[in-house]
This record gives structure tokens, C-alpha cells and sequence, in this order.
């Protein structure tokens, strides 16, 4: 989940399904138009993952509740569709992190994937004290908002997997991806970034895990594949010159590698440590969903643990390297380049 360095590293330091309108407050009064970003203003959500089924675009991000000076308070993980980028419909919480028995809080970040005619998410929890640290966890559902249930009774992915890591929160931020051969790969991280094979019962790992840390990889990877070209773009930090977390992207022509750092994506959200990257095509356009933390909502502020998910318009060159992202406040109210 973009943001588990901030919780343990600086933070040391220091629904029914009703339409969101575009009658919407941005939290301080003004109207907001179809499309402007952040897309949802009446809740603080983060860590966007989209799925596009047929005509429909499903969204799927945490739920920051974090009260005051609180650094991340997640419980559940939402929904919202689209047909059109810009009217967003919300749906009922798909799970809670209670709904994994054994894991103890810690609703962090999620993706949705379909195969097999059911819809399997996976998401990055905290294990109990069976086996302390961060873990994945998967769950099944025969729609795309549920209502989703632990699939596997345990962990995906525990964090004595991955004995080579350096803290115990490395096992987060899962992106799944199903190549041409009818095979499903899972990749996450934190500092370190790994990605393995799924088994066709999409619920254990097949083969060995592997490690392919790009440059200033953070957290929060996504696996897409475009024409010959498959990418992994990721939450970046270069530590000897950046505050904040941008975007940074590496690309490969096969899912084992080797991976070839491309560089920036994008800067960091606007008033936020956090950003992590969600990418889909649909309806003929490419689209990165992103998080910041300019949204207010009453007397709350954006903050570390209360963040808004974004969209831009993605393009790429004729190289298949994609072009820089400006972030914006109009988002996709506007027009986008070609």
C-alpha cells in the first residue's frame, strides 16, 4: 500500500450504491465538474487499482479513517464503476480486514482480476502473531463488487517467504497480471520487489519467488502489458534527492525480465509522502489512476493518512515508452492529448 514506509520509517519521526454527482463539494465549498480530480469527495481513499469488465470500469481502493494526527486507519476496501470516466457510481465496502480471520488490521493496497469466470482479490494486510509482519491475502467473489470471502483460509504470502528482505512490512501492495499463455503473475514489495507465478487455483504461489527491484523502488507496483512491451510502474524514492514519493517505470519483453529502468513517470501527489500507480485501457483510451492528499472534507484536511485518488490521461511514444504525466486538477474533465 503506497505508504508503509511513512508508518514505520518517518512515522517513527515524527454504502449503498448511489451516483456521485458532479454536484459534489470538493470540501471547501466549490462545485466540482464530471471528471475533476480527485474523483471521489465524499470519502478520503487511496492506493487506486482498476478493472475494466466489458463496458465498465470497477476501481477498487483503501479507505483512509485516519482522525486527527493518526497515520493510516484502514478497515475496508471500496468499490466505485464508470462507463464513462467521469459519472462514478459507489458501492457497498467489498470486504473488511476482520473478513481475513487471521489477520489482525491493516486494510492497505488491493487489486481485482478476473479469471475462470469468478473475480479474485488480492490485498497486503498485517498477519496476526502466527506470523508477524505484513502479508497478501486473496479473496473470491463471482462479481466484481462482491461480496468478496477469504479464498484460502491463510496467507498468500507471509513474510518468512521472503527471507532476503530487509523489514518485516515488505510484503505488500500485490499487482496480478494474466500474460497471453493463460498464465497469472503476482508482484509486490516494499524496498524489495518481487513476483512469482500463480498456481491455476489462483490461491498459492507455483515456482520460486523471484527479486527484481528497479531503481528507487519504494512500494506499490502494477503490471500492465501493452502491445509487445510489458511494464511494471511503481511508487519511486530516490532517497538522496527526493522528499516525497514519485512515479518511476521499468519495461521488459517478458514478465521474467530483465527489466529496463525507464525512468519518471510522474512527481508526487500534490500534499502527500504516498502515491501509487493503478493503469487500465478502456474504451480505446489509457488511463493512471493516482492518489494525493488535496481533498477536504469538513473540518479534515488531506494528510498522511487521509488521501484522494486521481486520474490523468495516459499516452505513450512511438517507442512504447510511455510520455511524462502531468497531474491535474481538471483530470479528465478536459479533453486529452492523442
Amino acid at each position: 500500500m503506497a505508504g508503509m514506509n511513512l508508518g514505520y520509517s518517518l512515522g517513527l519521526l515524527a454504502c449503498l450504491a448511489v451516483p456521485l454527482t458532479a454536484a459534489a463539494a470538493d470540501g471547501i465549498g466549490h462545485p466540482a465538474k464530471q471528471g475533476e480530480n480527485p474523483i471521489v469527495r465524499d470519502k478520503f481513499t487511496a492506493d487506486p487499482a482498476p478493472l475494466v469488465v466489458g463496458d465498465t470500469l470497477y476501481l477498487y481502493v483503501g479507505h483512509d479513517q485516519a482522525q486527527g494526527d493518526e497515520m493510516f486507519n484502514m478497515r475496508e476496501w471500496l468499490v466505485y464503476s464508470t462507463k464513462d470516466m467521469k459519472h462514478w457510481k459507489a458501492h457497498a465496502p467489498i470486504m473488511r480486514v476482520a473478513d481475513f480471520k487471521w489477520a489482525k488490521q491493516d486494510a492497505w493496497a488491493s487489486q481485482a482480476i478476473r479469471k475462470n469466470g469468478k473475480y479474485w482479490f488480492y490485498a497486503a494486510v498485517e498477519h496476526d502473531d502466527a506470523h508477524p509482519g505484513k502479508a497478501i491475502a486473496v479473496a473470491v467473489a463471482d462479481s466484481p463488487t462482491g461480496p468478496f470471502v477469504d479464498a484460502k483460509g491463510s496467507a498468500l504470502v507471509t513474510n518468512e517467504m521472503t527471507p532476503k528482505g530487509t523489514h518485516s512490512w515488505e510484503d505488500i501492495d500485490p499487482t496480478v497480471f494474466t500474460d497471453e499463455d493463460g498464465t497469472t503473475w503476482i508482484a509486490w514489495g516494499n524496498r524489495q520487489c518481487y513476483i512469482a507465478k500463480l498456481k491455476p487455483n489462483m490461491i498459492e504461489i507455483d515456482g520460486p519467488i523471484t527479486e527484481i527491484t528497479p531503481p528507487h523502488f519504494e512500494e506499490g507496483p502494477w503490471l500492465h502489458k501493452r502491445g509487445k512491451l510489458y511494464y511494471l510502474t511503481y511508487a519511486s524514492l530516490d532517497r538522496t534527492t527526493q522528499r516525497d514519493e514519485h512515479v518511476s517505470y521499468a519495461t521488459a519483453s517478458s514478465l521474467a525480465g530483465p527489466w529496463t529502468y525507464r525512468g519518471l513517470l510522474t512527481g508526487p501527489g500534490k500534499n502527500s509522502f504516498t502515491i501509487h500507480p493503478g493503469i487500465a485501457e478502456f474504451q480505446g483510451r489509457w488511463y493512471i489512476f493516482l492518489h494525493n492528499a488535496s481533498l477536504a472534507i469538513g473540518d479534515q484536511n488531506g494528510a498522511v493518512g487521509r488521501r484522494s485518488v486521481t486520474v490523468e490521461y495516459l499516452d505513450y511514444n512511438a517507442d512504447g515508452t510511455m510520455k511524462p504525466v502531468i497531474q491535474t486538477d481538471d483530470g479528465v474533465s478536459v479533453p486529452g492529448q492523442r
